[in-house]
């Protein structure tokens, strides 16, 4: 029994160390993981105090702390006129455009233009055939001689039907049907010369004439071609060249000021550019405003008249049309390259008595080519920067070249700037801090500048 006893006993007691062995793993795991997060949290700490700490090499932090002057362009400010002008988009629109058309039927026996010739009011163009309407005519011309003379009997016997009734020797009543029966053939004389008048006017139409002045297109019917008076196209298209006008629209903002300066009786003049708004094509003045606003596009149109005696505005041409509507003058004005946009706005870096930039607000008001006028912010005489403001900054120091220089000129191969009072003579080159002198020449290929040769070294044997 005993013996069993101590059998069982010894069977029971490795399981308790089993368990022991299973907690040792864990917590050499952890004495293995707590020294690393250790050494990663010291190089870390390590490593933002030396980013934050540690000198920055002279080349970048050096450079940075003692920046050299920026080379810069500058201006001064000054008072001028700034022109007002609104650029719109336009049409060149004739004045008047005909399509002459056949007021008849008949054969178009003759055309007497050529396609682009200028015209001018009654000028001959086609003929057609007058035949037939010369027979009308005739004949309308016979008939109106044949009611003639029954109207003239007619009369006759009234005088004598009158003479006769004062007499009593007929009835009252056969004189009134003869004054009844006189009246009737005048009305039938009228209608014959009625009939004759529309033969003359149709002789008329067969000759076709120019209505207005201007220049002729290409041509619409041959000759011996049936034209009528249905005709879509008509015989030929004649375009009045000048004057011309030009239809474009402004909005409707700037309609108080127009008309404000209509009132006034100014002229306002009307500039036409080209569709690329390079080439200037004509010189103009507003001629009149159209009656109502389009409310779809808020706009106004407007025509302006130009002369166009060199004939560079053709009909249906879209132009850029500039309307003067103002001019401010002796005002104070910018340059356009001086302004800035950026988190103060609309901003000039104005250079100081000291050769350093700050940054100072503008108010701007309309622009006239190069220059922007200024309605507060700066006064005539501040110098301010046009050129190299890409790295500028506030306070920072500038420099302003010469006249006839541009920012940055001056520099060397080497990449220095040559010193102040040093300059480069003929004969040698300019050496970094040093200026060459009057008689020296370059060194040959192989010597030193202090006149030796150089050799050539070679390793002893060993």
């Amino acid at each position: 029994m005993d013996e069993r006893v101590d059998r069982t006993e010894a069977d029971v007691e490795p399981a308790p160390l089993s368990r022991e062995t299973r907690v040792a793993r864990p917590s050499r795991l952890r004495r293995l993981v707590i020294p690393v997060i250790l050494i990663a949290v010291v190089l870390g700490v390590g490593w933002y105090w030396w980013s934050h700490h540690a000198p920055q090499p002279a080349g970048r932090g050096g450079a940075a702390q003692a920046a050299p002057p920026q080379p810069v362009g500058a201006a001064t400010i000054d008072k001028g006129d700034i022109r007002i002008v609104l650029n719109e988009l336009g049409t060149v629109t004739p004045l008047a455009t005909v399509t002459v058309k056949t007021q008849i039927n008949g054969q178009l026996v003759d055309v007497g233009f050529k396609e682009g010739q200028v015209v001018k009011k009654n000028d001959f163009l086609a003929q057609i055939d007058p035949r037939p309407f010369q027979v009308t005519l005739e004949q309308a011309q016979g008939q109106l001689a044949h009611d003639q003379g029954l109207l003239q009997q007619a009369q006759t016997n009234l005088k004598r039907f009158q003479t006769l009734g004062r007499q009593d020797s007929i009835a009252q009543q056969q004189v009134d049907d003869q004054r009844y029966l006189v009246a009737q053939d005048i009305g039938t004389v009228q209608s014959d010369q009625a009939q004759v008048d529309s033969a003359n006017l149709n002789l008329t139409y067969c000759h076709i004439v120019s209505p207005i002045e201007g220049q002729i297109g290409l041509r619409q019917v041959d000759a011996g071609n049936y034209v009528q008076t249905s005709d879509p196209n008509g015989v030929v298209v004649i375009t009045q060249m000048q004057p011309i006008s030009v239809i474009f629209s402004v909005p409707e903002d700037n309609l108080p000021d127009i008309i404000q300066r209509l009132h006034t009786g100014a002229t306002l003049s009307v500039e036409a550019y080209d569709r690329a708004n390079v080439r200037k094509l004509a010189t103009g003045q507003l001629g009149t405003l159209d009656n109502q606003i389009d409310t779809t596009t808020g706009t106004l149109k407007l025509r302006a008249m130009f002369d166009n005696q060199d004939e560079l505005l053709y009909p249906n041409q879209f132009v850029n049309a500039r309307l003067l509507v103002n001019t401010m003058q002796d005002t104070v004005r910018v340059p356009v390259p001086a302004v800035q946009r950026g988190e103060p706005g609309t901003f000039v870096y104005v250079i100081n008595a000291n050769n350093t930039v700050s940054v100072r607000p503008v108010k701007l008001g309309p622009t006239d080519g190069g220059y922007a006028a200024v309605l507060s912010g700066l006064q005539p005489g501040d110098r301010v920067v046009t050129d190299g403001t890409d790295r500028l900054r506030d306070g920072a120091a500038v420099t302003v070249p010469a006249p006839g220089q541009t920012p940055g000129r001056g520099q060397g191969r080497t990449g220095q700037a040559a010193s102040p009072g040093q300059t480069a003579q003929p004969g040698q080159p300019a050496q970094p801090g040093q200026s060459a002198q009057p008689g020296q020449t370059p060194p040959e290929p192989g010597q030193r500048p202090d006149g030796q040769r150089g050799q050539r070294h070679s390793t002893p044997p060993q």
